[in-house]
């Protein structure tokens, strides 16, 4: 049998991703005390950009951990640099709060869209982080299980690219975004 070495790295890892998608919540804030519901649900609604930004990146995060924990059920063994490029994706994981403050602040003024392109970019990085620890994991089966099937091999990678994709739509999502430019 092959024995699997990766669980101090998933254990840490899933750490990683919890710590990221828990500080998503320190941007919503509790509207100031105020009189009525009516005015209540006004503060509330007020903060939509910031709702919504949150379940967006809360959604991202589940995904990426979702991928995370499927590469992981190939991924038999380590080595230090599995060990670093790993890092280097949870670097861009724990990341993703900035961004998404950066974008509940700024993607509503008018000509604001660097903090969009922040944003996405942090996306763009991570599924490069994301498909880097994979291509060097599955090289030549390098540290996967020896009998691991190679249409499962390739699967992973058709996941990443499609979410490389999706990664960059959601900037066109937000108030103030450029026009999606056609892509050629």
């Amino acid at each position: 049998m092959d024995e699997k070495e990766t669980a101090r790295l998933e254990a840490f890892s899933d750490g990683v991703f919890a710590v990221a998608i828990t500080l998503l919540v320190l941007g919503i804030q509790v509207p100031p005390d105020k009189s009525g519901d009516g005015i209540l649900l006004g503060a509330l609604l007020s903060q939509k950009i910031t709702l919504l930004a949150f379940v967006t990146s809360f959604a991202t995060i589940g995904i990426m951990w979702i991928n995370h924990h499927r590469l992981f059920t190939h991924i038999r063994r380590t080595d230090n640099i599995l060990l670093i490029l790993n890092l280097l994706l949870l670097l861009m994981i724990v990341f993703v709060p900035f961004p998404t403050a950066l974008l509940t602040e700024y993607a509503v003024r008018p000509g604001q869209h660097l903090a969009a392109a922040v944003y996405s970019g942090t996306f763009v990085i991570t599924a490069i982080c994301f498909n880097a620890l994979w291509r060097y994991a599955a090289h030549k089966n390098r540290l996967l299980s020896k009998n691991a099937d190679p249409h499962a091999v390739r699967e992973p990678s058709a996941i990443n690219t499609c979410s490389d994709l999706c990664c960059m739509l959601p900037r066109s999502a937000w108030p103030g975004s450029p026009p999606r430019q056609a892509l050629s």
